[in-house]
């Protein structure tokens, strides 16, 4: 019996049968700029081989001036081609189809020669663009059709036309940005003539039996975004100028509103390709946010698209499609849509992975192989870091032990679960309990793993995590103190609280205390209302008055650091989490020290010269002050003479670093 009888349907191209309704959407990865072309091969095949209907790469640049930055990868000599078809016959060889994103960055290109509908700074570069004039915009037709012919050149089953999240051609779209009096500006006619020529023109180059997807931004969530009447019309206009498919893009890069972060409701803007669909007569994709084949199966019956992309489900499983199909959905690793090894590595120049699979982006590196010499692994600690290694190590075939002391796995992640935004890492744990069933793992729990208990096996493993750092304020009795373990587990709290320490978990702290009610993650419309997202038919670009809920508590966040405060929180996702602290009006303090906590609350001065006491009344103080490595075990097999091997917190106590847990964990049972 088919599990997904939507999803695992066939799409009907005319020219070519997609053998699904599953895209796996664009990502930049970073791994063509590393000229290991190898590399880049097997990513694509490990997820062709796990049955995908198709695929888009990342964005590659039609030329120079429109590279996401300097030396982002493109098709711009016979040499690029001869590469890209190497990725592409390794992506046929494995069953699958493969498309190529043409990305023209316009004003988001990071680099002085970047050109734009005008000459209008964005705000997430430092260079203002050069406006275009007529030979130039012809330049950049041109050079988007010569990619497109190019690709076809390489093998690729189709292209697809960046048209949305703020770039180039969107740029043209919008009064935002196109403030031209010429051909190419004015009237909606002419903001839409470049990308409607460019699809023309493209078609027309390579062909009746070619993909040509064009990604269309339904809600730009910008001033002065395009209306609904308005994305309407150029769906025609791009359908009628000969795209094969309508791919949905969800806001600009530089909208203050979150939409794909994991405080995103799953599928929050499927309502808008629902609109979209009856209006063309061509497929639509349906996109951000749709992490589940249960998810995908909804969107496809309930016809609010004719197909569903999702980019970071595959990395984190590259065989997603094959598992659904299968019936082991539940064995499915979650895209937990953190940001943390993909766009955060993105945007910090690095190769994008996936904190629940360190080896997305990896693949020719981290190669899972049968043990030649399988092992008794003990493995004390069930929190991220040693269950990435308990289930690596007896996936190679080692007979792995796992000690937990508590009654049940995922260490902190039982933690973060609880943080309002965060339900996703729910689902994580549960991945994890699944997986070791699965893998033959003898789990034992509530049992502390005692030294002389580990003398039977031949490898062990110290994953006993963290203790929280007593930050040695002075304390009055009757003052009302916990730590952060105790009030994410529910312990009571007062009205007005004092949280020490601004780091992420201070941050997740202050969410948790000042939601009210239900997660707006969880009530897509509730969501909508706090980050202020309308709707385009009756605001230009998406945008309303935000209203968020009556915070269900007064808190003052607090740090010693004599800067602004969340600066360490993630390069994508740190904005969403100030933001959102604002609009709860809790106070955000730095520099300070910390003097005395007393019943009356927390005493408090600031600078080195310890200036301006103060008094932040508060009912609870709440201790978010970092945390040491607990290395109690490791301590006593250092005095037994017998050897180990430590990863996650107890090897680096860090601000409940997933990421770096799994990861550590993985590479350590690889090597074993």
């Amino acid at each position: 019996m088919n599990p997904y009888p939507q999803m695992l349907s066939p799409l009907d191209l005319g020219h070519v049968v997609l053998k699904n309704r599953v895209l796996m959407g664009s990502m930049h990865t970073g791994l063509e700029e590393t000229g290991d072309w190898d590399r880049v091969a097997e990513f694509y095949a490990a997820r062709a081989r796990g049955g995908v209907g198709l695929m888009v790469t990342g964005g590659m640049a039609p030329n120079r001036e429109g590279g996401v930055f300097p030396g982002a990868a493109g098709l711009f000599s016979d040499g690029d081609i001869a590469n890209h078809r190497r990725v592409t016959e390794r992506v046929h060889d494995a069953g699958g189809r493969i498309a190529m994103q043409i990305l023209h960055a316009g004003r988001y290109a990071y680099g002085p020669e970047c050109v734009s509908a005008s000459a209008i700074k964005s705000p997430i570069s430092p260079f203002a663009p050069r406006e275009l004039d007529e030979d130039g915009i012809e330049k950049q037709i041109s050079d988007i059709v010569t990619a497109a012919v190019r690709a076809r050149e390489a093998g690729y089953d189709g292209v697809e036309v960046m048209g949305s999240e703020g770039y180039f051609l969107n740029q043209f779209l919008v009064r935002h940005v196109n403030r031209r009096t010429d051909r190419w500006g004015g009237s909606y006619e002419n903001r839409m003539r470049l990308p409607v020529e460019v699809v023309r023109r493209v078609r027309e180059a390579v062909g009746r039996d070619f993909i040509v997807i064009y990604r269309i931004s339904l809600i730009d969530l910008v001033p002065e975004g395009s209306t609904w009447d308005e994305v309407v019309q150029l769906a025609k206009a791009i359908e009628g100028a000969g795209a094969s498919i309508l791919n949905t893009g969800i806001g600009w890069h530089e909208a203050r509103v979150p939409t794909i972060a994991t405080s995103v409701p799953r599928a929050a803007f499927t309502w808008l390709t629902a609109r979209l669909r009856p209006e063309v007569g061509i497929p639509v994709i349906a996109s951000n946010r749709i992490n589940t084949p249960e998810l995908a199966e909804t969107i496809l019956a309930g016809g609010q698209a004719d197909m569903v992309s999702m980019a970071r489900p595959f990395l984190a499983d590259a065989d997603f499609v094959a598992k659904a199909e299968a019936g082991r959905a539940d064995e499915i690793a979650p895209c937990i849509a953190c940001n943390q090894a993909c766009l955060d590595h993105t945007f910090a120049g690095k190769i994008s992975s996936c904190l629940v699979n360190p080896r997305a982006g990896h693949e020719t590196e981290l190669v899972v192989a049968p043990a030649a010499n399988p092992k008794a692994i003990a493995v004390v600690g069930a929190g991220p870091a040693g269950l990435a290694a308990a289930i690596t190590a007896a996936g190679r075939g080692h007979r792995v032990t796992l000690f937990e002391r508590s009654a049940e796995i995922g260490g902190q992640l039982t933690l973060a679960r609880e943080v309002p935004g965060k339900e996703e890492f729910r689902g994580l744990v549960r991945w994890f309990a699944t997986m070791i069933e699965r893998s033959g793992v003898e789990l034992r729990l509530g049992q502390e793993a005692a030294p002389d208990a580990l003398a039977e096996y031949d490898e062990v493993i110290l994953a006993t995590g963290v203790n929280a750092r007593d930050p040695g304020i002075a304390t009055d009795p009757g003052a009302k103190v916990l730590g952060y373990a105790e009030v994410l587990r529910g312990a009571p709290v007062g009205s007005r609280v004092a949280i020490v320490g601004a780091g992420g978990i201070g941050f997740d702290v202050a969410e948790y205390l000042t939601q009210a009610g239900e997660s707006a993650t969880l009530n897509p419309a509730e969501w909508m209302r706090e980050w202020g997202v309308g709707d385009p038919a009756a605001s230009p670009g998406g945008l309303s008055e935000p209203a968020p809920a009556a915070p269900a508590r007064a808190v003052t966040l607090l740090q010693r650091k004599a800067e602004k405060l969340g600066r360490k929180l993630g390069k994508t996702t740190g904005w969403i989490h100030r933001a959102q602290l604002a609009a709860r009006g809790v106070k955000m303090l730095g520099g300070v020290n910390y003097e005395r906590i007393a019943p009356e609350g927390l005493h408090i001065s600031f600078g080195v010269a310890r200036e301006k006491p103060t008094l932040i009344e508060a009912d609870t103080v709440v201790l978010c002050a970092g945390q040491t490595s607990n290395r109690t075990l490791a301590e006593a097999l250092t005095a037994k003479g017998r050897s180990y091997h430590i990863i996650g917190g107890a090897d680096v106590a860090g601000e409940l670093d997933a990421k770096r847990a799994i990861d550590q964990g993985t590479r350590l049972a690889l090597g074993l």
